[in-house]
């Protein structure tokens, strides 16, 4: 097993950097986006993250997607998959923060890809993550991440907890749970990570599409090894989610104990269409038009959910 462990490492660590030389070709460069300064590229490094997937029903998944050409990725056996995955972001350009990323696997185009496909042929079926809620620490994430990128960011009160065991992170706003995962820490595999994550969101009407590299060494669980405990709370940006038939037990789990990301300041967007006239997607520019710079930070989370680390 050792054998074939570090054989998948070489192979992985070969593997070319997916960052676009354009993004390297910018380094050093500065730029000022909505009184937002930025050194490109708009990168972090030393950073943190847990990722959970868990199937879900794709019937119910296929109705949180907004318009008419975003379709769930199928697993075998008719599932959905839900994405949680966390990021303590330790230093960035606007500061540190953590951002808690709840998103649905998906691809776009005219109609649904068949099962597997669309993660062995990401590009043919633009497959990526439509992101359903994104909680973050400070106002300034909030007022780049929406009002530059389109994400639904919106303030909450967060941690990020590594211990020996688990890795757990939880989400309140306005004193309300909204989401609490803690994974089983996996076996230290240091599987070396080259990839490039494709995140849809709504945003104006539109679905913007952007693109976050990154590189590191994860710690992988797949199937019965992967172990994690997912609970949904009562804050209204969660409400939705109650209705996806969450499974108890999750496809995989990682674990990033420190890595680095280039969020590409390339991003698409098209109009998002449906049959119904005078239906809008997503937050308006009224959601950012009054944000600040701001770095600080709610309090931390109170609730008390289970244990922690």
């Amino acid at each position: 097993m050792n054998r074939f462990l570090d054989l998948g490492r070489r192979g992985l660590a070969a593997l070319p950097s997916p960052v676009p030389r354009r993004q390297r070709r910018l380094a050093g460069r500065h730029s000022l986006v909505d009184g937002i300064p930025f050194e490109l590229p708009v990168d972090s490094v030393d950073t943190p993250a847990l990722m959970a997937g868990f199937p879900v029903d794709r019937r119910a998944a296929a109705r949180l997607l907004p318009g008419d050409e975003l379709h769930p990725v199928t697993l075998p056996g008719g599932k959905g998959l839900l994405l949680v995955t966390v990021v303590d972001y330790l230093r960035t350009d606007i500061g540190r923060y953590i951002e808690f990323s709840v998103a649905l696997a998906c691809t776009h185009g005219p109609r649904p890809a068949p099962p597997l496909l669309p993660g062995l042929l990401r590009g043919a079926f633009r497959t990526g993550q439509y992101v359903l809620d994104l909680p973050v620490s400070s106002e300034i994430s909030v007022k780049g991440g929406k009002g530059i990128w389109g994400m639904p960011k919106h303030q909450a009160s967060l941690d990020f907890r590594v211990g020996d065991t688990t890795v757990s992170s939880q989400y309140e706003v306005g004193g309300r749970l909204g989401m609490y995962i803690e994974i089983e820490r996996p076996p230290a595999t240091a599987l070396p990570v080259k990839a490039a994550a494709v995140n849809c969101c709504a945003f104006r009407g539109m679905l913007m599409k952007s693109t976050v590299y990154l590189d590191g060494a994860a710690d992988v669980a797949v199937g019965r090894r992967a172990r994690a405990r997912l609970v949904l709370g009562d804050a209204p940006r969660v409400a939705p989610l109650h209705d996806l038939g969450i499974a108890d037990a999750p496809l995989f789990t990682l674990f990033l104990p420190s890595a680095q990301g280039v969020l590409d300041d390339h991003f698409e967007c098209w109009f998002l269409t449906g049959g119904e006239p005078g239906r809008t997607y997503g937050e308006g520019l009224d959601s950012v038009v009054g944000l600040g710079l701001s770095q600080e930070w709610p309090a931390p989370p109170g609730l008390d959910v289970g244990p922690h680390p």
